[in-house]
């Protein structure tokens, strides 16, 4: 039942909140019209292995995650009961213990796919340059799995029977803390963000910002380059920090009315408030995505509910040793909960899309920039069907292809 309700709320979710309009039918083209055989068989022979070394990574983490819930090695059921003592403390112990535990266990897959994107020039990192990335994400993700850790505990052991309903608040609340505190407090840590400089590229953005009547908030070039080849721009952050990101090698590398065209797709995420649009989603799972957090933990951690006191004389309240199934439990449901996020995300990606060709009125240059993107990414044009309706974020190279020739038509 518990999976039902998550399903119908996370369908529910995405049918209100789906762009009303704005959206353009995609011609269908083929890639052979637009990539040589060469370029299609490169994309190929490269993004077919990483995605299988990404499957296996998250593969290895979720056994690992299972084996440490479910069948946990003696000596962490002895550090679990140990920490019972000072239960806080030893979630926040075990909660922080288990990210880097994961991190460890994907971390030779992780390795091999950054080698393997160096060797196709891709990734512009030295080994050592991207293990000090790594080692840098791994302390963020431990620290907030040690709070996570101790927020979930504190929770059933004071709801034991009921604390998915406060979890849900606490979920979207993070996600608004995360989303506007990100941008000044994570990002930095990992690149360097300075204002877009005076020049025409600024002058455009001022104009596109105008004739679509956006407040733009702050435009940053990122020095992307230290780290990668490929090219991006994306909208961050929320009120005061809100911002639009472009790489430096976008900027350095591309013509004016392709860069145009990018700069003219974020302003159409902040026209449609397309960040709160998915912090509202968020809203409207949470409480189903935690009630089925809730009963699988239940089930993993075979007590009834987590540890509880059973009667008036006496019986347990939920301790660290809880924390390995809320875990579990949290994967599972955050997994299912992004793939079906996806299907929004595509829908809103579409819809800037065509924001953009009806903002620039340049679809060639449009088309332009959606083969660039793929070349300099090393993307599939038309990825596997069942690998992109799991996990695409944005339409296919193709399709966005498609929706320029539709414009170019009606032009």
């Amino acid at each position: 039942m518990a999976i039902i309700v998550a399903v119908v709320a996370a369908g529910t979710a995405t049918l209100i909140l789906r762009p009303r309009g704005g959206s353009l039918e995609p011609t269908a083209v083929q890639p052979e019209a637009y990539f040589s055989p060469a370029q299609l068989e490169r994309a190929r022979d490269f993004r077919e292995p990483q995605r299988l070394l990404g499957l296996g990574g998250i593969a290895l983490s979720g056994a690992g995650l299972a084996l440490i819930a479910l069948r946990p090695p003696r000596r962490v059921r002895r550090l679990l009961e140990r920490a019972a003592t000072r239960p806080l403390r030893g979630a926040a112990l075990a909660g922080a213990g288990i990210s880097v535990t994961l991190a460890g266990v994907g971390l030779p897959l992780a390795a091999w796919s950054h080698e393997r994107a160096v060797d196709v020039g891709l990734s512009t990192q030295s080994l050592g340059a991207w293990l000090g990335d790594v080692a840098k994400s791994t302390a963020i993700e431990a620290a907030l799995a040690a709070l996570g850790a101790v927020v979930a505990l504190a929770l059933i052991r004071r709801y034991p029977r009921r604390w998915w309903v406060p979890a849900a608040g606490g979920v979207v609340g993070f996600a608004v803390l995360t989303l506007y505190l990100s941008p000044v407090l994570i990002d930095p840590i990992f690149n360097k963000f300075e204002p877009l400089p005076e020049g025409k590229l600024h002058s455009d953005v001022l104009r596109l910002a105008d004739q679509s009547d956006v407040e733009v908030g702050e435009v940053l070039r990122v020095d992307a380059s230290r780290r990668t080849t490929g090219i991006n721009a994306y909208v961050g952050g929320l009120g005061h920090t809100k911002r639009v990101v472009l790489y430096d090698n976008l900027i350095e590398g591309f013509p004016e009315d392709q860069v145009r065209s990018v700069v003219a797709h974020e302003l159409g995420h902040v026209k449609g408030r397309d960040l709160p649009r998915g912090l509202l989603w968020i809203a409207i799972v949470a409480p189903a995505g935690t009630l089925l957090m809730q009963r699988l933990a239940e089930r993993f951690a075979a007590q009834a509910p987590l540890g509880a006191t059973r009667n008036s004389g006496g019986g347990e309240r939920a301790g660290p040793k809880v924390v390995p199934a809320v875990a579990l439990a949290m994967a599972l449901v955050s997994f299912g909960l992004a793939c079906a996020g996806n299907v929004l995300s595509r829908q809103v990606e579409a819809r800037a899309d065509a924001f953009a060709l009806e903002l620039t009125r340049e679809p060639a240059a449009f088309i332009a920039l959606e083969r660039s993107l793929a070349l300099r990414n090393i993307s599939q044009p038309d990825p596997p069907k069942l690998w992109h309706l799991v996990f695409g974020t944005h339409p296919t190279t193709i399709e966005r292809i498609g929706v320029g020739e539709t414009y170019a038509r009606k032009e």
